[in-house]
């Protein structure tokens, strides 16, 4: 599928509107730049899973776990991953095969270990068609 979004709003509820069709144990994977919505769409998808209160980017912890939604969410930002062992040492497989929803930001820097039943969603800037502008891409696995 493939949807264009005006404004980080649309994007924050395009991303809510995917959380409430989620189901425990899909892996969603994040692609795009610096700056696109990575964070703006995860924020939108945790508050679709019913998660209230801040929902940041853990660019250093790499691993935030949300419990009170209708689902636990597993958010990952692997910008910092300097080897795909790192995520052995917080031990990503219980949350990859867990009862939750995994949102990888930066997942091509860790795509050896990701499930190939995960879904692909990459988001693309156009400045062309205005600094808010977003083409954003969800692959089926």
């Amino acid at each position: 599928m493939i949807y264009e979004t005006h404004s980080s709003r649309e994007t924050f509820e395009l991303a809510g509107k995917l959380a409430k069709e989620a189901i425990p144990g899909e892996i969603y994977t994040l692609i795009g730049d610096l700056g696109v919505g990575k964070t703006v769409f995860t924020q939108g998808f945790a508050d679709g899973l019913g998660i209230k209160g801040p929902v940041n980017s853990p660019t250093f912890t790499i691993l935030q776990i949300y419990e009170q939604g209708r689902l636990p969410f597993y958010h990952f930002d692997v910008y910092r991953i300097g080897d795909v062992e790192e995520m052995e040492e917080i031990g990503y497989e219980d949350c990859f095969y867990g009862e939750g929803v995994c949102m990888i930001e930066w997942a091509d820097l860790i795509k050896e270990i990701i499930p190939e039943n995960a879904r692909r969603i990459t988001i693309e800037k156009d400045l062309a068609k205005g600094t808010d502008y977003r083409l954003i891409r969800v692959d089926e696995p």
